[in-house]
């Protein structure tokens, strides 16, 4: 496993990352895209996938298939230009309870 960090998002996204030192930048523009690119970076190893919730949410089944139960790949969801949005479950509560066993509570 590479001990590489990877954003792919929107390309506004993907800049303002790439700016903030990721070296490791992929523009995605749809779907198809997101999920050809996701695969691409899982089977090139990166330890730590960045990615926008947006993209999260549909992507879902393909994030919880390369993570599983794994630690590494850690996908991580963030916040794109237009903001925080509402959601079902919190991913990243998900990701603290397969990585460490332990449930958040709120």
């Amino acid at each position: 496993m590479k001990n590489d960090i990877a954003i792919m998002a929107d390309p506004d996204t993907v800049t303002g990352f790439m700016l903030g030192g990721i070296k490791s930048g992929f523009p995605v523009h749809n779907k198809e895209e997101a999920k050809t690119t996701l695969k691409q970076l899982v089977d090139d190893e990166y330890s730590i996938i960045i990615t926008t919730e947006k993209i999260g949410d549909e992507l879902r089944d393909d994030i919880t298939k390369y993570t599983g139960s794994k630690a590494l790949p850690m996908i991580i969801e963030v916040p794109d230009k237009s903001g925080s949005h509402k959601r079902e479950t919190d991913p990243m509560n998900d990701l603290i309870k397969r990585v460490i066993g332990v449930e958040m509570v709120k």
